[in-house]
């Protein structure tokens, strides 16, 4: 039996025709893609308020406040550099050290911090899902902005430090912008895939720690790159240099210290950069995108 079309009592056109017209769709329905990134685009504000408010509320109750986004880094390299640096001894064979090290704290921070806010993003704010209506990607999007706040804070100690240990200010610096760019889409992507992941195995988050630990061990942050060189020939060397977070603190390193041995040519470097950047965020965005209509449910 055919399926007969409901149509308005008042002026006899379907329903479906009527709402078409006037620009309704059905609640359940799943938007497009482009279209699901036009609404984020209009939730912006919202976004960036939701950002402010989470790190008033984290850091607002602490005596030092917001110092702590710059401490925090600090006292990681801090440490890193005791163990590492003078116990150790992994950087003996690596001109300036300190920096060196410091940059590869600070930067591979970035991407750990945002993506363990990124994991519980959903799960932290059932409440906030359940009460209103909003893209759900605007939380996990919200965590990187945060991040990226506090790196940017951040960054104006690593560039104290990369004087005072006698790296020169040059034009290459400027390099630190694009590549903060690239960082920080890749870390949105990273923030996006891990909420989903978050929200629908709720034990990912305890796992975090060791992942981004074995990550940080395998990115070179604690030692020089040339240490992959020394033990690893052909497609392992070739797959652990194309590893994403080697490359980013490697473009850092690039562009605030001279004379430093790197994982590549900075030509590939920057292409790599660029793959994983587009490639994570835009996987990242669609991954959780598919998700969208199953949040706070359960």
């Amino acid at each position: 039996m055919p399926e007969t079309a409901v149509a308005d009592t008042a002026t006899g056109v379907p329903l479906k025709e009527l709402a078409a017209r006037h620009g309704l769709a059905s609640s359940g329905r799943l938007l497009g893609p482009v279209e699901y990134a036009r609404q984020l685009w209009g939730y912006r504000h919202f976004i960036t308020a939701h950002a402010k408010a989470k790190t008033v509320s984290t850091l607002g109750t602490t005596n030092l406040g917001t110092l702590w986004q710059v401490l925090t880094p600090a006292i990681n390299a801090l440490v890193y550099y005791i163990i590492f640096g003078v116990i150790i001894g992994t950087g003996a064979n690596t001109t300036n050290f300190v920096p060196y090290l410091c940059i590869g704290v600070f930067v591979f921070g970035f991407t750990q911090a945002t993506v363990s806010q990124g994991v519980n993003s959903i799960t932290g704010n059932l409440g906030l899902i359940r009460a209103l209506h909003f893209p759900r990607a605007s939380l996990p999007l919200s965590a990187a902005l945060v991040e990226i706040r506090n790196f940017i804070t951040a960054m104006g100690v690593l560039l104290i430090i990369v004087l005072i240990t006698g790296e020169p200010v040059n034009l290459q610096w400027l390099l630190i912008l694009p590549a903060m760019v690239l960082q920080a889409m890749f870390n949105m992507g990273m923030a996006m895939g891990g909420a989903r992941l978050g929200s629908k195995m709720r034990d990912i988050k305890q796992l975090i720690p060791f992942i981004m630990r074995f990550w940080m061990y395998a990115s070179a942050v604690l030692y020089p790159v040339t240490r992959f060189t020394d033990h690893l020939h052909g497609w392992k060397l070739h797959l652990v240099e194309a590893n994403p977070m080697l490359v980013f603190v490697e473009l850092y390193r690039h562009s605030l210290m001279e004379n430093v041995t790197l994982a590549g040519s900075p030509r590939l470097l920057w292409t790599e950069a660029v793959i994983w950047a587009v490639v994570v965020c835009g996987a990242g965005f669609l991954y959780f995108w598919r998700g969208e209509k199953g949040y706070g449910r359960g």
